[in-house]
């Protein structure tokens, strides 16, 4: 994967889950040196030995996201152990499906916090030190339901749309910089964060029948497009939302 441009270069992961994980791993396997940073130490175990079976190695670092000095601390000291910083991918995220009259203040706040705050957060912190740099590229990890009215996912779908607006808006501060800064967008996707919900009577096959492509999302179907858009061949695209979902927007 030499074309990508990604050997040697220096990339940090907020997020060790599914998706998450699955892009640390793979920029490690394409060449980069990677430290992935999540509040959970046994999330960050896992995709260290994931690494290891796949051939590959990633560094860990325990850090609440949610928390604006931690995060801004985390991706500073990741990059300062990395010599530098070339990519950054955001991809924290949580849900609690229930009505909008059903959703209690503690729920709207903690997904805002985990979903959103980390994101500004932690890509503010990214784009300092690559705007100082002069190169670089931020990627999110956004959702299908920050564009469609999804009923019972309003405090997620609320956090998807202003991330896919966050990222629009730096990407246009730091264009001149060097800097892209684009999302990925998942229809759905088998991960932890769905699993439950997925499984579920009549779900799947609900979800599955509004993708033309007949079938639901996998971690593996996300990580070639994070991969591009944090690679040299990427270098012109910037605040595009780019989505992976199977046709679900098209319909």
């Amino acid at each position: 994967m030499d074309w990508l441009g990604l050997h040697g270069r220096r990339a940090v992961v907020a997020g060790a889950g599914g998706i998450g994980g699955a892009a640390a791993i793979a920029l490690a396997g394409a060449g980069a040196t990677v430290v992935v940073v999540d509040v959970d130490q046994e999330r960050l175990d896992a995709v260290s030995l994931a690494a290891h079976e796949a051939g590959t190695a990633v560094r860990t670092k325990a850090a609440d996201l949610t928390d604006a000095a931690a995060a801004r601390t985390a991706v500073e000291d990741a990059a300062a152990s990395l010599g530098g910083l070339d990519v950054f991918v955001h991809a924290v995220g949580v849900n609690d499906r229930r009505p909008v009259l059903e959703t209690p203040d503690e729920v709207w706040a903690r997904i805002i916090s985990v979903n959103l705050d980390s994101a500004f957060w932690t890509a503010r912190a990214a784009g300092a030190l690559m705007v100082e740099a002069g190169c670089g590229r931020i990627v999110f990890l956004s959702s299908v339901s920050g564009l469609l009215a999804h009923a019972d996912h309003a405090p997620y779908a609320a956090t998807k749309g202003a991330v896919n607006q966050l990222c629009r808006v730096m990407a246009r501060e730091w264009a001149a910089h060097g800097v892209t800064v684009n999302a990925v967008a998942p229809g759905y996707t088998e991960t932890a964060l769905t699993s439950a919900h997925l499984d579920k009577p009549g779900v799947r096959d609900g979800l599955t029948a509004l993708v033309p492509a007949g079938r639901l999302g996998t971690v593996d179907d996300l990580v070639g497009p994070i991969l591009f858009l944090c690679s040299d061949q990427a270098a012109f695209v910037t605040g595009h939302v780019l989505y992976v979902d199977g046709g679900r927007t098209l319909v």
